[in-house]
């Protein structure tokens, strides 16, 4: 059992190697590529640091902290963090990284600096030489602890066993035992603990794993996650190949005590007899059992049977009762259509007692197209004597639903169908998620034939712009060719708006993971357009709950959405009213919703299928260009979330006219 948890250990440590190297690679790799961007990209400074951050932005959390560009020639530092760039003149000092030699300098290979302790921490840098005169180098400083963490914070052998990792002089790199790290290997368990002999995992150390060897073994030491005392621990050890230039080596060990062994051995040997007792205890409960149900079983049959009758009871009235408590349409008809039963759910829909609906025909419910319907579906179970499905749709008043309909036969004791029993189902919501489905999908396509149509347009509007800047320049101003050119101006650049709205929409498909605080994004947006409610003599309601999360999107894009949506709303109310703006979670607290409410003239039933798609706008002509809500829907999308409609017009009855557009987006602990 020793042998095979160290040979566990030992797949744990070569899976740790794997992870390091992988990610040594990557390191290797982006340092090349951002040398071959530098190398062959725009010489400027600008296209430079562009380049660098967005590098940053991939080797972040790797623990790459800083990057630099050396000029051994001018003896200059340019060095990048985040989001900041500056020049030193000089070179790196003592206790900096260490420079390759000059006649390195001409090739492309990626080399590793040895570790290096600052009172920051131990870091590595990475190097590149970049082609050109004078000779520059290319950095990445690395914090070392940053880098392994991930791969080795979490990391358990059994129950309470662990990695470290040490370095090619046996300094820690990485070590639960903090005041370890960045000390010698050899001297940091000798000041622990003086008391204990360390011979042995010293030799394993000197001889084996700082000559780059694999294998396995144990030791002594004095303590373990808290525990003092002198323990035994099995080890299991493998080398990390860091770097071939200069050739550079690290080596991870796991380490576990051999208690955890023992443990599970006794553990197995208590199972063992614990079982052997149990399997005696049931033979003689066995015995006994039989000589016991000998004895009592024709009283046992005599109550079986009663229980049986007790049960079919039951379980008559429990059907009973789940029929009546289901929230579905239950009935069932004769071969003409008429009630033998209706539960409780179907009769109170329709205003009344089941009784009442008793021997009654199907029409007495249901509107007449419908009713016709559904008889043709009874008699075509009557005839095939099999289930047939069928969707309606009901208008009762005020409501209007879908109801998925399932036509079963019901069977007499000779096997013949004596009725039909249906069970039908509201579907109004799957309804509208399809929809939903639909108009999404048909938005997609025209947000790719948007950007196609886009980019063609794009080329001819830029020569137009640039030879009607040209003319500009040469016309008087004041002059009726000056104004002309403007006028052709003004409105080509209007024309480059949409088109930059077109492939705004287009490339709303990439998302990120930036997160806002929507309160704080609606009370901005509120204080813009104060004004402009003012002037409309339009009333502001504000219904904002507190402690909002935060809600996946970026705060000018949100903010660009309320807008479109405020402006829609002023614009539906020509003589005044009051929008209503809400903001709380929705229940369960998995998505954060904001609704803009108007009473304004309202959107056709005929319209409402349309309203998302680009140049689609039931303002005035000249008044709008349909995209607001087009790339509203876009960007919402993006970060996941979900924009619906819900609007009455004057004519419709029994509602009040006006609008309410609600947006659902996706909060922080949705995401975690």
């Amino acid at each position: 059992m020793v042998e095979q948890f160290n040979e566990e250990q030992l797949v744990i440590a070569h899976s740790i190697a794997s992870l390091i190297e992988r990610d040594l690679g990557f390191l290797k790799k982006e340092i090349s590529l951002l040398r071959k961007e530098i190398s062959a990209g725009d010489p400027g400074q600008e296209a430079q640091d562009k380049a660098i951050q967005s590098c940053f932005s991939r080797v972040l959390e790797n623990g790459v902290w800083k990057i630099e560009i050396i000029d051994l020639h001018n003896s200059v530092t340019h060095s990048y963090t985040p989001y900041r760039h500056w020049s030193v003149k000089g070179l790196p000092g003592s206790g900096s990284t260490e420079l390759p030699p000059i006649k390195d300098l001409s090739s492309d290979t990626v080399w590793v600096s040895q570790p290096q302790t600052k009172p920051s921490g131990i870091s590595v840098a990475l190097g590149v030489a970049l082609p050109g005169d004078p000779p520059r180098l290319l950095l990445f400083n690395t914090y070392v602890s940053w880098f392994l963490a991930p791969f080795l914070t979490n990391i358990r052998s059994g129950k309470t066993g662990y990695a470290w990792l040490i370095d090619e002089d046996g300094v820690f790199l990485f070590h639960p035992e903090s005041d370890f790290v960045g000390k010698s290997a050899f001297e940091a368990r000798k000041a622990k603990d003086p008391s204990i002999s360390y011979a042995k995992i010293n030799f394993i150390q000197k001889e084996k794993m700082l000559k780059g060897r694999e294998g396995t073994g144990s030791y002594y030491t004095g303590w373990h996650r808290g525990i003092t005392g002198k323990i035994k621990k099995l080890i299991a050890y493998c080398s990390i190949n860091v770097s071939d230039n200069p050739p550079q080596k690290w080596s991870v060990a796991v380490v576990a005590p051999i208690s955890e062994i023992e443990g599970v051995i006794k553990k197995g040997y208590v199972r063992l007899f614990t079982l052997q007792g149990l399997v005696i205890i049931a033979i003689l409960m066995g015995a006994a059992a039989v000589l016991f149900f000998e004895m009592r079983w024709s009283r046992v049959l005599e109550r079986r049977v009663n229980r049986r009758t007790e049960e079919l009871e039951r379980s008559e009235e429990k059907y009973r009762s789940l029929v009546e408590s289901a929230e579905d349409f239950i009935f069932t008809v004769d071969f003409d259509g008429h009630f033998k039963s209706v539960n409780s759910f179907t009769a109170n829909f329709f205003g009344g007692h089941p009784d009442d609906f008793l021997g009654k025909d199907l029409s007495s419910l249901f509107p007449e197209d419908i009713a016709e319907k559904q008889i043709k579906l009874v008699r075509l179970v009557y005839r095939h004597e099999k289930s047939v499905r069928a969707e309606f749709e009901l208008r009762t008043g005020e409501h209007r639903i879908w109801i998925n309909a399932n036509f079963m036969p019901l069977r007499n004791e000779d096997g013949d169908v004596s009725a039909v029993l249906c069970i039908a189902r509201d579907i109004t919501e799957n309804k509208i998620l399809e929809r939903q489905l639909i108009n999404t999908e048909k938005l997609a396509s025209l947000g790719t034939l948007a950007a196609g149509v886009a980019h063609e347009i794009n080329n001819p509007l830029g020569v137009i712009l640039g030879f009607c800047d040209l003319l500009l320049r040469k016309a008087e101003q004041g002059s009726q060719e000056f104004e002309d050119l403007k006028t052709i101006e003004r409105q080509g650049l209007h024309c480059k708006q949409v088109v930059e709205n077109l492939l705004s929409f287009a490339r709303l498909q990439e998302g990120d993971s930036e997160f806002a605080d929507l309160s704080h994004c609606l009370d901005e947006i509120i204080n813009v357009v104060k004004h402009t409610l003012e002037m409309n003599d339009v009333e502001l309601v504000k219904e904002l709950a507190e402690n909002i999360p935060m809600v996946k999107g970026g705060p000018r894009q949100l903010q660009q959405v309320f807008l479109n949506l405020i402006n829609n709303a002023v614009s539906a109310m020509e003589d005044g009213g009051v929008l209503t703006i809400r903001a709380g979670l929705e229940r369960g607290r998995r998505k954060a919703i904001v609704q803009f409410q108007d009473n304004g003239v309202g959107i056709r039933e005929e319209d409402m299928d349309h309203i998302f798609e680009p140049f689609f706008t039931t303002k005035p002509e000249g008044e709008g260009t349909g995209l607001g809500l087009f790339v509203s829907y876009g960007i919402i999308a993006k970060y996941g979330g979900s924009i619906d409609c819900v609007s009455h017009t004057a004519d419709a009855p029994g509602k009040p006219s006006g609008t309410t557009f609600t947006v659902k987006l996706r909060t922080e602990m949705q995401e975690e």
